[in-house]
């Protein structure tokens, strides 16, 4: 028996056979052409099939993990499209006079080096993304099919690779697979997140030897950790947390239709966040009282131009009647940082997570802004619609947004357009605005905690950068402070407080939310019923 500690991804407990995962090993080699632009047309035609490769994963993303996650895809096909990418591809291919495989392979390796040498982490996850489509290519100019290595398997198998690109996650069979458990990866990795959004338990930076193809396996992503080989004794004792666990998840099925309630008798409301319009079924499913986050800007990512007013007008309209009377928070756009757009032609930054994003975009590009406040005021007129704004760092920014909001709002009027009464707030997500929360709590309806961004901020730490795992702590007394502090200086307005970042799932401060006073928690679909049953037993 062996215990090998990696970096659970996603929790849950999982026995089973170990399927190693190997990627087909593309051996490209260096061959002179004799006509350009029939290699050159080669590529084009590779590469218009990559594209439509890439938009029916797209799809099936789309089913299985919702809208937000299968958003990889689109951008995938996105940097197939990019002219530097392919300016090089055709200079090589002109100039060299060598075969497209090579001429992509090259292309590949140069573009993922320059990312992976970058400082910013989001960047750095590029580098597998341009590997990732450069071998699609190549594979599609080499003859080689897509395959599922777990085809004609009847049992399920804990999959291990070194390293899982989305593509490859998103294309393995859901009911073949118990874990995920890589050599390489983030914890932000995309293959991660999907791993989150399909509830499969997974283990990153695991660092197994190459022989454990076949073996039987315990993968603890609770605690981080898989057992190869495992006692009987081991076996037995997983085998009754895997019941106790089950057990635990049919007990939640039946607090569906409750209130989320405190034995004393507070009410929290608790709600979910989304991406798109696609994952307001999860929503339902899980039984939320509403949505605390609609993450707006996912139209912006999943659009080749500027989405125009009625498209962002039929998605919140959409959302707004599916919800039928329960509230939906719609966070006005917030790109920038590690959600880059081509189209905003943003310059690069040396640090963008303290540059030129969400808030401050819209205030200095005021015709995008408009264009999405009208969209939203119109939907309002067809449910329950709220509007916050992120990333506040001063007074004049919340009066700023305010002033536009009441242009929208004559203009509409003046053009005879109906709106609904729309709740206005902001994201508390700068220690900025934890400190005049007293003067800006006068300026909205309410608060809702942005936990991420607000725990690097105060601790001074790139929540993306996997070499600080260790020092980003959303547990840190100073951030527990601050949330304090929000909700006190809202509850001193009479407004109300909510948390919608990452830290509301976290089940282990539950009840200490509670007792700080705090009136919602916003969570993801998954995790509505696991926090509901938190509440409910505290005093």
């Amino acid at each position: 028996m062996l215990t090998i500690n990696g970096k659970a991804a996603f929790g849950g407990i999982v026995i089973g056979k170990i399927k190693e995962f190997s990627k087909e090993k593309n051996v490209v080699r260096r061959t002179k052409i004799t006509d350009v632009k029939e290699e050159y047309t080669r590529f084009e035609n590779a590469r218009e099939m990559a594209i439509s490769q890439l938009s029916k994963l797209y799809e099936k993303a789309v089913k299985e993990v919702g809208e937000a996650n299968a958003a990889i895809f689109e951008v995938h096909q996105m940097m197939l499209e990019d002219d530097d990418y392919l300016d090089s591809v055709k200079n090589m291919i002109e100039t060299q006079m060598v075969n497209a495989e090579f001429a992509v392979a090259t292309t590949g390796d140069n573009f993922a080096s320059i990312f992976s040498e970058m400082d910013d982490e989001y960047m750095k996850e590029r580098a597998a993304d341009v590997k990732d489509i450069s071998e699609r290519v190549i594979r599609i100019l080499s003859g080689v099919a897509d395959s599922d290595e777990l085809a004609g398997e009847e049992e399920a198998f804990i999959v291990v690779a070194d390293d899982l690109a989305p593509s490859e996650t998103i294309q393995l069979d859901r009911s073949k697979v118990l874990a995920f458990v890589t050599r390489k990866g983030s914890t932000n990795s995309h293959t991660a997140i999907l791993a989150r959004t399909m509830n499969i338990p997974a283990l990153v930076c695991t660092p197994l030897e190459n022989d454990v193809d076949g073996k039987i396996a315990v993968v603890d992503g609770n605690s981080g950790k898989i057992i190869l080989d495992p006692e009987e004794d081991t076996v037995l004792l997983y085998e009754k947390l895997i019941k106790e666990e089950k057990e635990r998840k049919e007990l939640l099925l039946r607090l569906k239709g409750q209130k989320t309630v405190t034995k004393s008798g507070k009410e929290i409301k608790l709600y979910a966040n989304i991406g798109g319009v696609k994952d307001v079924a999860a929503v339902l499913q899980n039984d939320a009282a509403g949505i605390g986050l609609f993450r707006s800007e996912f139209l912006y990512l999943q659009s080749e131009a500027y989405p125009t007013e009625n498209e962002q007008f039929n998605a919140y309209k959409t959302v707004a009647e599916m919800m039928a009377g329960k509230k939906v928070i719609i966070r006005t756009l917030d790109i920038g940082a590690d959600k880059q757009i081509d189209y905003f032609n943003l310059d690069k930054e040396e640090n963008p997570a303290l540059g030129y994003r969400a808030v401050r975009i819209c205030l200095d590009r005021p015709e995008i802004f408009k264009t999405q406040l009208r969209a939203l005021y119109r939907a309002s007129a067809y449910g329950n619609i709220a509007i916050m704004v992120p990333m506040i760092a001063s007074l004049w920014e919340v009066q700023k947004a305010k002033e536009l909001i009441e242009l929208v709002k004559e203009e509409l009027k003046e053009e005879g357009i109906a709106y609904g009464k729309v709740e206005f707030g902001i994201m508390i997500e700068t220690p900025a605005a934890v400190m005049i929360a007293d003067e800006l709590a006068k300026e909205v309806d309410f608060f809702s905690i942005g936990t991420n961004d607000l725990t690097q901020y105060t601790l001074a730490i790139d929540r993306q950068n996997a070499k600080l795992d260790l020092f980003y702590d959303a547990h840190h007394p100073a951030v527990l402070r601050m949330i304090q502090m929000v909700i006190d200086s809202a509850h001193r307005a009479g407004i109300w407080a909510g948390i919608c970042g990452e830290l509301g799932a976290d089940t282990t401060l539950t009840e200490t939310f509670v007792k700080m006073g705090i009136d919602e928690l916003s969570v993801s679909p998954a995790m509505v019923l696991p926090v509901r049953d938190k509440v409910l037993g505290v005093e």
